[in-house]
């Protein structure tokens, strides 16, 4: 099965081995990925902050670079609902609707895509200590997964999964929302810190990079001995390679 890899620009810039994790993981699983490197942001940004005609030109690339691919793949779910939201965006533009449409529905956050396309819930990873689960606002909120990353963090050997409180409450990062509304930005992510660290876990971990930035941030600066993973790295990770 060929899948093409939508990075991100937070995995390009910021956490390139959450890239790579995803890349292994893929092809243990008998994937062949590629990766187009013509590939840029996907607008979102720009996007909600209204700067729509300017956004266009990003999705039109996006469409572009994607087109040829049999399958999108992306460690974002915040990435996955913007290709998601791109044929509402060129409703009025009838051919580049049509290829939109094309593209959404060939995308897939990572976890989406191994349980729901590839058909698997145990992709053989292990992982010692005690974990909890962030679940992030566009992931389950605009995709509906919500299932899938559990299900999968259940079948690492060696963890102990933990239900994190208030988990669908949002960490405060939300892209732009952090910047313009920095003050009440902090005081929910002072929240959700907090819930995470009644959990007592060795692992927070999480499926978009904005969340895991935004909270391993505040969990670095309170000095807690939590780390930070993404799960495409949970999923890869495999005891012996230690």
């Amino acid at each position: 099965m060929k899948v093409a890899l939508f990075i991100t620009c937070l995995v390009d810039m910021f956490q390139p081995r959450v890239g790579k994790s995803a890349v292994e993981l893929l092809e243990h699983l008998g994937c062949e990925v590629e990766f187009p490197e013509e590939q840029i942001c996907c607008g979102q940004p720009a996007f909600n902050s209204g700067y729509v005609k300017e956004a266009k030109e990003s999705m039109k690339r996006m469409i572009q670079t994607f087109e040829k691919a049999d399958y999108v793949v992306t460690p974002s779910g915040s990435c996955a609902s913007m290709f998601k939201e791109y044929p509402h965006v060129f409703k009025e533009e009838p051919v580049w609707e049509e290829k939109a449409k094309a593209l959404a529905e060939k995308t897939f956050e990572l976890t989406e895509f191994i349980v729901g396309v590839l058909k698997v819930e145990n992709v053989g990873a292990s992982l010692t200590g005690r974990a909890t689960y962030h679940t992030s606002c566009h992931m389950t909120r605009l995709l509906g997964i919500k299932d899938e990353p559990i299900k999968l963090l259940n079948q690492v050997k060696g963890l102990d999964y933990v239900p994190l409180k208030n988990n669908h409450d949002c960490c405060g990062f939300g892209g732009t929302f952090s910047v313009k509304m920095d003050r009440i930005s902090e005081q929910m992510v002072e929240e959700k810190a907090a819930h995470i660290e009644g959990t007592e876990p060795d692992f927070l971990i999480g499926a978009d990079c904005g969340c895991l930035m935004n909270i391993g941030g505040k969990i670095d600066r309170k000095g807690k001995p939590i780390k930070v993973l993404h799960i495409a790295e949970v999923l890869n990770h495999r005891e012996e390679r230690r």
